[in-house]
């Protein structure tokens, strides 16, 4: 079983497992602005009920080990910006991850994916970090390019991004191996 760290620190994030008490802070950021949740495969949150059963998920997940879910905070800070998501898939990890909009172009999620991959891949059963985003989601082609990802090729009707279309849409599939 591939296992990752219970938390992650780079120069100015902390990666860290989920908690109960993040759901209003979740909440409040990011997980309810339908600007952040554009190009998600989940549609913004309606309360702090539904977050708070979106973590239980989580931890339920980091319990089996199936995907962790990493909470980021600004280093020496306990609020939420975003989250980081690793799913355990043979020899490889897909990610996923948002950030609350105030706190985008600032570079934190290149350095939280950079740092996440750099741990993953020196597992060695992992040979292979992914990600897919939608074709038109510059800026997470951005924050993928800028975190060592390659662009491997085009996927037509990949993803359904229940806030744009119920039709799935093309994605872009990015990646960095070992």
């Amino acid at each position: 079983m591939v296992r990752l760290p219970e938390a992650l620190v780079t120069a100015r994030l902390h990666l860290r497992c989920p908690v109960m008490d993040d759901a209003g802070a979740i909440f409040r950021s990011y997980a309810q602005d339908p600007q952040v949740c554009r190009f998600m495969v989940w549609v913004p949150h309606a309360s702090v009920a539904v977050t708070q059963d979106f973590i239980a998920s989580c931890l339920a997940a980091w319990a089996t080990g199936s995907r962790k879910a990493f909470v980021i905070t600004e280093l020496g800070e306990s609020e939420p910006i975003g989250m980081l998501e690793a799913r355990m898939q043979g020899s490889m990890v897909d990610i996923g991850y948002v950030l609350a909009a105030q706190h985008w172009g600032r570079g934190f999620m290149p350095e939280a994916i950079q740092s996440l991959t750099a741990v993953a891949l020196q597992n060695p059963e992992i040979f292979r970090v992914q990600a897919s985003c939608d074709t038109e989601n510059t800026p997470s082609q951005r924050a993928l390019e800028k975190a060592g990802f390659g662009r491997e090729g085009r996927m037509e009707r990949y993803t359904v991004h229940p806030n744009i279309s119920a039709a799935p849409r093309a994605s872009f599939m990015y990646a960095r191996c070992r």
